[in-house]
């Protein structure tokens, strides 16, 4: 959801850079870069900070500072990805089922959910799976299990490093989505990467890779589904 269906990381980089962070660290100490946080769950997120930063709130507060950004990024701030309410539409129809697998809490996705009108097949949040988030791979593993799908026939679109790692270690067809807020992360662990700013060409590769996995599993089981 972050970074490709919305525009969220643009917002969340600033939040996290001036407001979050330094309410959350010692005076003068480290802060870690943001490549290293940014597609966790939050939850995983203090836990990081708590292991490898000196840390002065507890967790209960460190939760509610990024829960209050949340409701003014998600509710008032964030657009949509031109045209991705109709492509998730068109796969569905074409009888691809799709998942939002995110590290954002439930509470966050049904805002923009309901916001922009989306639905999807399956809402796979790391809060609700019980073992270690992005960039571990189990998340993509179970939610494409719960599609009835298997890593050889799935696609997984994400924007974070710890997000391409995550996808591509379940063994997903990876496709990251390059923006200015990412513009220096390392994506090199997906299989192709395509710019934010040209969504035509991000479904067009999803289409790409769709299409030949289709046509693979066809030319080798006989089979079309």
């Amino acid at each position: 959801m972050d970074g490709v269906l919305v525009d969220s990381e643009d917002y969340w980089h600033v939040a996290e850079r001036e407001e979050i962070l330094p309410r959350v660290l010692a005076d003068g100490s480290d802060s870690p870069e943001l490549d290293e946080v940014t597609g966790m769950y939050y939850g995983e997120i203090y836990d990081y900070l708590a292991e490898h930063y000196e840390v002065v709130v507890d967790r209960d507060e460190f939760m509610t500072l990024y829960d209050e950004t949340a409701e003014s990024i998600y509710g008032e701030r964030v657009e949509l990805l031109d045209g991705a309410r109709a492509f998730v539409d068109e796969l569905r129809d074409a009888g691809v089922p799709v998942a939002l697998v995110s590290s954002s809490p439930r509470d966050w996705i049904e805002v923009v959910l309901d916001r922009f009108a989306l639905a999807f097949d399956l809402i796979a949040p790391a809060e609700e799976f019980d073992g270690p988030g992005k960039p571990e791979p189990g998340l993509y593993e179970e939610a494409i299990r719960d599609l009835g799908g298997t890593i050889d026939r799935a696609v997984a679109v994400e924007d974070s490093e710890n997000g391409v790692l995550a996808a591509a270690r379940s063994g997903a067809y990876t496709i990251a989505v390059r923006d200015d807020h990412n513009a220096a992360t390392d994506l090199s662990a997906a299989d192709e990467v395509v710019d934010r700013d040209d969504p035509e060409a991000l479904f067009a590769s999803v289409r790409q890779s769709t299409r030949t996995i289709r046509e693979s599993v066809s030319g080798s089981n006989g089979n079309s589904g």
